[in-house]
């Protein structure tokens, strides 16, 4: 029996078994199950990441997820806050869109859309001293979560570089974070493709 090995037998996939796909599917669900943990893990890494700034890369994901919560916001935006940076390590260059990709499957796609695109929203505030495109947003005016992205940038992501923040430990928001990719992969009703929601109570934005 595949379960008794470690590995298939084959070593080009077109070769390979129904008996040793389902045994690849058994692995893969068992290793997508620690798919929590390896986030957290990546989000301490931040820790150590780029410096230059008055807080850790960590420090500003925590940060960020704090105002989010304290806005009042629900635990898609939270989680999605507080992974929003988390692709600076591997893709300095496009670090949105990655993190986009690890929540995209778990969050309402509002959310992974403001986070794929938060880049280009934050360059208002910086683009014009380096030589970039401050308006860059502009492209995605007509999108329906343009404002969202607007008041992510404004409210939870830019202000987050506070070194006299209260800011919690990531063990504050380590449940949130398994509870959200304990959810069940792409589900519809999770994704709710069209529904957007406010970013918090408070400011009905």
């Amino acid at each position: 029996m595949l379960d008794e090995r470690s590995a298939v037998d084959f070593v080009r996939m077109k070769d390979g078994t129904a008996e040793e796909y389902a045994f690849l599917q058994r692995e893969e669900a068992a290793f997508a199950a620690g798919t929590a943990d390896r986030v957290l893990a990546a989000l301490r890494a931040l820790e150590d990441s780029m410096g230059g700034y008055r807080v850790s890369r960590l420090d500003h994901s925590l940060q960020s997820a704090a105002r989010a919560e304290r806005d009042g916001a629900d635990i898609d935006w939270i989680v999605s806050v507080l992974l929003h940076d988390i692709g600076d390590a591997l893709a300095p260059h496009n670090h949105s869109q990655l993190a986009a990709a690890v929540i995209e499957p778990f969050v309402r796609a509002e959310c992974s859309w403001v986070v794929r695109h938060h880049g280009a929203f934050q360059m208002i505030y910086y683009g014009h001293h380096i030589g970039l495109d401050p308006d860059a947003r502009d492209r995605y005016r007509g999108d329906p979560n343009y404002p969202a992205c607007v008041a992510f940038c404004e409210r939870w992501d830019q202000a987050s570089f506070d070194p006299d923040y209260d800011t919690p430990p990531l063990d504050r928001f380590a449940p949130m974070v398994c509870e959200v990719f304990a959810r069940t992969a792409w589900d519809p009703a999770v994704i709710s493709e069209g529904v957007r929601l406010p970013l918090s109570p408070a400011h009905d934005a």
